[in-house]
């Protein structure tokens, strides 16, 4: 009886080392085949370009094909729960903002875990805010216009792309940190929000520099501030919030890279890195500089403590707002 059980251990340690090996040929051969990256929106927005410079730029350095799957649907849902279901080797990867830290806090039934079902690979890159007013609106600096706010609460309102999006919680955000009550407005798109922003439907918008731009630039609309440390340079003239006088403000959009939980350490690791690389490139910071996007990279475990720093953060924020934790 004795040998049988040092027999079957000695097997075990055997079988155990060899999966060990096969794991290890497997995350040193990777990539081998095509690499999928889906992105849960439709095409044409800026999660979607950040997911296809990259997949150009990992395609050329690895020579193996890297496409892009746009699955929109569900306010991002469908593709993101395509890729907490599929098999965690590295070959199916997912383009997200932060709107992936929002939806739990609003949607109790998610088909997926944000936390649980995913490995953080890497930041990409950070988008300012903008704050926009209309131009019958009363207030030409930041603190004229959280004045004028203050004495009209909840009759201005602002747009954006659907409840829980990035500019919704932008809008929330500075209600908290300006004491205003500005009241939500959501669209099904940026773009209609847009539209009705400058046709003065809404009188507030939240929204990237990139987008804010041309609009400022031809008077349709006015930009108030700007988030980040510096001023934009697409907008030279507009100051920061600190610089406005609301230095508690500073939101502003990330995106980055998920893999399935449970993918490989040493592929997600080798993904990082590249993509790391990538994004704090000469070639493509500048470009994302000229397009008003701040190169932002981080390591999977600093890309971790970030979405749970979110969620921790915004959860009081919602809690403020007219959302309910819970929400469908």
């Amino acid at each position: 009886m004795r040998q049988f059980v040092i027999g079957a251990g000695k097997l075990l340690v055997s079988v155990l080392l060899a999966a060990t090996t096969l794991c290890a040929v497997a995350d040193e051969s990777y990539p081998d085949h095509t690499i999928r990256i889906i992105v849960p929106l439709s095409p044409g927005g800026s999660t979607d370009h950040m997911a296809r410079l990259l997949a150009s730029k990992l395609q050329a350095r690895w020579g193996e094909p890297v496409i892009v799957e746009n699955r929109p649907g569900a306010n991002t849902i469908i593709g993101t729960e395509l890729v907490a279901r599929a098999k965690p080797d590295g070959y199916t990867l997912l383009v997200v903002s932060n709107t992936h830290d929002i939806l739990p806090l609003v949607n109790a039934k998610l088909p997926y875990d944000a936390v649980r079902d995913f490995s953080p690979v890497a930041t990409v890159s950070s988008a300012r805010f903008v704050l926009l007013v209309h131009p019958s609106v009363p207030a030409n600096t930041l603190q004229e216009f959280i004045a004028f706010a203050k004495q009209h609460p909840g009759q201005i309102n602002f747009g954006s792309s659907g409840t829980g999006s990035g500019a919704h919680i932008a809008g929330e955000v500075f209600n908290a940190a300006s004491g205003v009550q500005l009241q939500h407005i959501p669209y099904k798109g940026g773009a209609q929000s847009m539209t009705d922003a400058i046709g003065g439907q809404v009188q507030v918008s939240f929204n990237t520099p990139m987008i804010s731009a041309p609009y400022v630039r031809t008077g349709r609309l006015k930009a108030l501030a700007v988030s980040g440390e510096t001023r934009s340079s697409l907008l030279p003239n507009v100051p920061t919030f600190k610089e406005a006088g609301l230095p508690a403000y500073d939101e502003r959009a990330w995106q980055g890279v998920l893999a399935p939980a449970g993918t490989p350490r040493p592929i997600i690791d080798r993904l990082a890195k590249e993509i790391s690389s990538i994004f704090r490139s000469p070639e493509v910071a500048g470009q994302l500089q000229k397009e008003g996007v701040d190169s932002f990279t981080s390591t999977p475990d600093q890309f971790s403590d970030l979405i749970k720093r979110d969620m921790q953060r915004l959860t009081g924020v919602i809690r403020a707002s007219d959302l309910k934790l819970g929400n469908d």
